[in-house]
């Protein structure tokens, strides 16, 4: 079970950005525009990183690379699970060539630890894996939060059932759900749920769901919303 977090002071800014894939230049690019939009910004400013750092694009362990490292002092930034990191973390425990991650976009994260051909051999598969992905990445994904609430606003991966209170949530459908999946008569959130993991064409507000994932991998074009403490909500893009 992954820690949740719960604020009762919500920041003054809140930027969240939708699954960056592996697109670590997109992720730079588009850090840029936030940093500089904060810096003519007063008041306290987040950064919500919603998951899928890793598979499909070409950079996934420069990506988690950058994740690790100390934000500048005015502005915190918060990292939550994806379910490919959660699938990752389930292949290192036990790697195999038919593993679900392999065909789920692994190949190209083994190829960006320098990983190119894997062995017949387990022992020297598993001795592979751990001469050329650092523990502290793996450390770095384990740790991850699967939901971080503050008044008004939910943000997770992929979504939550509505009706069932926060803290009941379960992590599976917080890195899994669709949202045809979330629906539920009669069920009321008084917030907004901010989330990625289902691609859009573009930053989409449906059913006080806000869906910032448009496909980075597949598109070229990283998304992320700023959310002000008034509610209002500005669209960010990098391509």
């Amino acid at each position: 079970m992954r820690r949740k977090l719960f604020s009762h002071e919500r920041p003054d800014i809140i930027y969240a950005i939708g699954d960056v894939h592996g697109c670590f230049d997109l992720l730079q690019s588009l850090q840029e525009k936030i940093l500089t939009d904060a810096a003519q910004q007063h008041g306290s400013k987040w950064i919500v990183m919603l998951g899928d750092y890793i598979d499909r694009g070409p950079k996934s362990s420069y990506v988690i690379h950058e994740l690790m490292q100390p934000m500048s002092d005015d502005i915190e930034r918060f990292c939550l699970a994806g379910n490919h990191e959660a699938t990752m973390l389930d292949f290192l425990q036990d790697p195999r060539k038919d593993h679900l991650w392999l065909q789920f976009g692994g190949v190209e994260t083994l190829r960006s630890y320098g990983i190119n051909d894997l062995p017949q051999d387990k022992t020297s598969f598993k001795t592979l894996l751990q001469d050329n992905i650092p523990q502290s990445h793996i450390d770095f994904m384990s740790s991850l939060p699967s939901l971080l609430a503050v008044p008004g606003l939910c943000f997770v991966h992929a979504g939550i059932v509505n009706g069932v209170p926060l803290q009941r949530q379960e992590d599976k459908h917080l890195l899994w759900i669709r949202p045809k999946d979330q629906t539920v008569p009669g069920a009321d959130n008084l917030f907004m749920t901010v989330h990625g993991h289902t691609p859009v064409r573009n930053v989409s507000l449906s059913d006080n769901r806000l869906n910032v994932d448009t496909g980075a991998f597949m598109t070229g074009r990283l998304s992320a919303v700023k959310i002000l403490r008034d509610g209002t909500v500005t669209a960010m893009h990098a391509e």
